[in-house]
């Protein structure tokens, strides 16, 4: 079983930036991507970005293209979000998710990730 622990998310102004972090303990993570989505009060889980865990190969949603950098410390068994350039519309609660066997690259879909965080909250003010 694989946990996995968001940390970083708060209150930034617009134009700002966040870093967040998905650490992954219980066991040594040995999958093949981690994932973050993003859910908005009244809106469903949207991907936002993934990389692939013993690659270097990174896939990202047309809407933070260009802002956020996925990134991954496989020594820490960690995933970090390198948010910039926030907008209000991208306040929401984060959550990390990890994938455990191959179903295909690059994943976009829920579905394909096993595991997933509790979530932190970013919250952009305008």
């Amino acid at each position: 079983q694989v946990q996995l622990v968001e940390s970083g998310g708060e209150l930034v102004q617009a134009g700002g930036s966040l870093r967040l972090s998905c650490a992954a303990s219980g066991r040594t993570f040995s999958g093949y991507a981690m994932g973050w989505f993003r859910q908005a009060p009244g809106k469903g889980r949207e991907f936002v970005a993934a990389i692939l865990w013993r690659g270097s190969s990174t896939y990202y949603a047309d809407s933070v293209k260009g802002r956020f950098t996925i990134s991954k410390d496989n020594t820490k068994n960690t995933v970090y979000l390198q948010m910039n350039s926030l907008k209000p519309e991208d306040t929401a609660v984060y959550y990390c998710a990890a994938a455990g066997a191959y179903k295909g690259w690059p994943t976009s879909t829920p579905g394909n990730y096993d595991y997933w965080g509790q979530g932190t909250q970013v919250t952009v003010s305008s």
